[in-house]
């Protein structure tokens, strides 16, 4: 099994190091990441200046290059460009924060995998619920089980595993859950600052709000209740129940 791991995180983060030294047990392993925190980036792609490339020797007997670009330069860029063999599956993460509901839209651990189904390889996207989270086993060994099963099973080729992993002991974690995208809701606040010379500038903070339903089959509750939560997400954002209301609106008939 060949397998190309990335990150949002950047090619340094610990969750990476432990993510790609873990997999070497199931196959052949290639880090392509980026070589800074690229965190919420979304599915941007680099077009307006050069991309860098540089090999990388932090991981033994692990090929690996950083990346000046985001998680989708890194697959699109190893996929059809450093790699000499396509890979069998692209991981992204291990990321430290949960990716959960409507934030996969903003994630970069979730467009890197993202990338990897638009290239038809199949794809897991792996995030632990803590932002300091030091302790990656849990999700090596949910990442290992996964990589087998998906190369296993007959998965469709337009859809990708969306996973969070709870941060807590092995002994309180329930179980698997096979989940659908909640909603993720924060109170958001820009915090008007100045710098040095007297500009103002603007600081995101935000504190989520905790889910209004208790339906067990959205992400967001399962993490909550210490389930690993599996979604399979695809890239179609098609509304395909309005497509008939739209329809009705009489636009293909109107002249333009």
């Amino acid at each position: 099994m060949r397998i190309l791991v990335t990150n949002d995180d950047g090619i340094e983060a610990e969750g990476i190091k432990c993510l790609a030294i873990g997999l070497q047990e199931i196959g052949e392993v290639t880090v392509i990441a980026p070589d800074r925190e690229m965190s919420a980036c979304g599915h941007g792609i680099t077009v307006h200046h050069p991309i860098k490339v540089d090999k990388f020797n932090l991981f033994k007997n692990i090929n690996a290059w950083s990346v000046s670009g985001t998680p989708a330069d890194c697959v699109k860029l190893g996929v059809t460009t450093i790699l000499n063999t396509r890979p069998d599956i692209v991981v992204s993460g291990i990321n430290r924060g949960p990716n959960l509901g409507t934030d996969v839209l903003y994630s970069g651990t979730v467009s890197g995998a993202i990338e990897g189904i638009i290239l038809g390889i199949p794809a897991i996207a792996l995030s632990l619920d803590s932002f300091s989270a030091v302790d990656f086993s849990s999700a090596l060994r949910v990442a290992q089980q996964l990589c087998r099963q998906m190369l296993s099973k007959d998965l469709a080729p337009d859809t990708l595993l969306n996973v969070n992993i709870p941060y807590t002991a092995k002994e309180k974690i329930k179980g698997y859950k096979v989940t659908k995208l909640g909603e993720r809701k924060y109170i958001n606040n820009f915090e008007h600052r100045k710098d040095p010379r007297g500009n103002d500038y603007y600081w995101l903070a935000g504190q989520v709000i905790p889910p209004e339903q208790e339906d067990h089959d959205l992400d967001v509750v399962a993490i909550k209740n210490n389930y690993i939560s599996v979604t399979p997400i695809h890239f179609d954002l098609t509304n395909y129940k309005i497509i008939k209301q739209v329809k009705n609106w009489g636009l293909e008939q109107m002249s333009f």
